[in-house]
């Protein structure tokens, strides 16, 4: 049997990011999984699924497309079946869903069957505002997918691959994943799980380049380390060798730029009563990494080093006719600014 909707008030019955994550994804007669990520929603699904298929091994799953649905299918596919089994009815592209369903759904969610669960998927946008209004005025659960589009949610998210395959992996390593695999989730996903298939022993930044390539090592945050800790050197063959092996400068010099933000967040929090974990959203190993960096850096010099890049962003993006140049130039002016103790 799905179990009883939460009360009115709960966290479930906040919308948005008061609802509790995808991870906690229970089952329930109607649950709404709802946000962009899609490898969060299909994993929020894949748990209900499971915890209810654990209880009912007769049960019976069934996908409807909200964007092609015809009048009579929600309720017809949450019935019991003549051969047992709880019914469990995954709905997907709610976010395109037409009006036959919108109007089928706002019916099933006051009067839903106690013996069935209803997944409804919804990835974002107004369309069906209607139905998830009526959804968070239920009290009935939902859970977040939300985009994981930031550096340092990437990472995070990358960590917590490896956490939930108790394989815990040095930051530095989980850096230079996601600095090889990129900003797609389902690649980084299936990365972690790659490793941890493979790998027996310690998943370290040496394996991360055996497997990724030399990817890793000429990445914008591999140059950015290097311009920030004033190896001049070492960020200029870095800066060439992502050229010549075809990388865009246009994603170097955003690394650099993310890099001396950084720099200048964690540096403005100190004697202000400001935790840049929990007030600013920076991961806490890079707020540990930047203190350390800082080490070398004044306000004023880290203030000309933004103004550098800022100055080579806009060269690269149009306002001049070398972008390669005006990388190469800003990485070395960087170098050099760290160096000026």
């Amino acid at each position: 049997m799905a179990t009883t909707a939460p009360r009115r008030g709960t966290p479930a019955s906040r919308g948005g990011s008061g609802a509790p994550p995808w991870n906690r994804a229970t089952p329930a007669p109607v649950v709404l999984v709802s946000g962009p990520e899609d490898l969060l929603s299909g994993r929020a699904v894949d748990l209900i699924v499971s915890a209810v298929k654990a209880r009912d091994p007769e049960t019976d799953v069934q996908r409807l497309d909200a964007s092609s649905y015809a009048p009579g299918m929600l309720r017809s596919a949450a019935s019991p079946s003549l051969f047992g089994g709880t019914a469990v009815v995954v709905v997907d592209q709610a976010a395109a869903m037409n009006d036959d369903f919108l109007a089928d759904a706002l019916a099933y969610v006051t009067a839903a069957d106690p013996e069935a669960v209803v997944v409804i998927r919804h990835s974002g946008g107004n369309r069906g505002k209607k139905l998830l209004d009526a959804i968070r005025a239920a009290g009935l659960p939902e859970y977040a997918c939300p985009a994981i589009t930031r550096d340092g949610d990437l990472v995070d998210f990358a960590s917590a691959e490896f956490a939930r395959a108790s394989r815990p992996v040095p930051a530095a390593a989980v850096r230079a994943l996601v600095d090889a695999v990129g900003s797609d989730v389902s690649q980084l996903a299936a990365a972690c799980a790659q490793l941890v298939q493979d790998v027996d022993g310690t998943i370290d930044e040496a394996t991360v380049a055996r497997y990724y390539g030399t990817r890793v090592n000429a990445t914008g945050f591999e140059v950015a380390d290097a311009a920030i800790r004033a190896d001049k050197a070492k960020a200029l063959a870095l800066v060439r060798h992502a050229l010549v092996t075809g990388v865009d400068p246009v994603p170097l010099v955003a690394a650099l730029a993310i890099k001396l933000r950084t720099l200048a967040k964690v540096g403005a929090s100190r004697g202000r009563g400001i935790d840049p974990t929990r007030d600013l959203g920076i991961a806490l190993w890079q707020v540990d990494k930047a203190r350390k960096e800082l080490q070398r850096w004044d306000a004023e010099r880290l203030a000309r080093a933004i103004e550098v890049v800022a100055d080579a962003d806009h060269a690269i993006k149009g306002g001049g006719r070398a972008p390669a140049f005006a990388l190469e130039r800003a990485v070395r002016r960087v170098a050099e600014l760290a160096g000026d103790e």
